[in-house]
């Protein structure tokens, strides 16, 4: 069996999505469409922000998704990234705090997804 390689993120405009993560994890689309980009984030694994089908790309389509960001270095490091994440202005959430897998703390994306910074497993 083959392990998950791709990750879609819904959101109500595709570009404006893809601008935040593309500024949020310093990396560029390898597909861009008017509904659907993607970032290659590992070989072969994806992580894409689409709108869905036409229909669906309104804004009262509810749309809830967490993405993580699990890096390496402890509860230091997940420290830096959101001092570094703060300064381009995100919204924070949660600011970091400690659970029961280590230093987190989470931050929404233009349309209220969540994105998760927590230290390496």
């Amino acid at each position: 069996m083959s392990a998950p390689n791709l990750f879609l993120v819904y959101v109500s405009d595709a570009a404006q999505a893809a601008a935040f993560y593309s500024d949020l994890f310093d990396m560029a689309p390898v597909f861009t469409s008017p509904r659907y980009i993607a970032f290659e984030v590992a070989p072969g694994v994806l992580f894409a922000v689409w709108t869905g089908r036409s229909e669906h790309a309104v804004p009262a389509t509810r749309r809830l998704s967490e993405v993580g960001l699990m890096v390496p270095g402890g509860g230091g490091a997940v420290d830096e990234v959101y001092a570094r994440w703060v300064v381009k202005g995100v919204t924070v959430l949660e600011e970091p705090h400690d659970e029961v897998f280590g230093r987190t703390f989470v931050i929404t994306d233009p349309d209220g997804n969540l994105v998760r910074v927590s230290p390496t497993d």
